[in-house]
């Protein structure tokens, strides 16, 4: 059993891992606030595994529910690093996930509260807590400028 002070600091290390892999820098972490445990966590993989959807969020969801034994994780809390896309927040939602922390704010691709501001909708049939890191969000931040910058040299 691992169990994190900070689950947003790991989320940031997985960010920073998948950008060392030529990923954009994305890391989640998903824990029980009861234990403080780290139940599940993953980075930006759509390259390296040949997949649209290996999302961070993507790959924490299946990684906990093979870990729980049970697709509906519900009362964990999930950590991320850049604020979900529309899949994500969707696929967070099917997963019944309690809480959602994230980092920095997407405008263009975030859905949670950009964009289709996801859990807001009526078709939406389960909500997280929803909780914006804006300090840790800043590291996020500059951890994707600072990918991107070096992909335009």
């Amino acid at each position: 059993m691992t169990i994190l002070a900070d689950p947003m600091t790991r989320a940031l290390e997985l960010a920073a891992e998948a950008a060392a892999a030529g990923e954009v820098p994305v890391g989640a972490v998903i824990v029980d606030p009861e234990s403080g445990e780290i139940v599940a966590e993953g980075a930006n993989a759509p390259i390296s595994r040949h997949d649209p959807t290996a999302h961070a969020e993507i790959v924490a969801l299946r990684r906990a529910a093979e870990v729980r034994g049970n697709y509906r994780l519900t009362g964990l809390t999930m950590y991320v690093t850049l604020e979900p896309c529309a899949m994500c927040a969707g696929a967070i939602s099917l997963a019944r996930i309690g809480k959602l922390v994230f980092g920095a704010c997407d405008p263009k691709g975030g859905a949670v509260i950009h964009g289709a501001r996801f859990f807001e909708q009526p078709t939406c049939h389960w909500k997280p807590d929803v909780e914006q890191d804006e300090e840790r969000g800043e590291a996020a931040s500059q951890l994707l400028k600072d990918f991107f910058k070096a992909r335009r040299k």
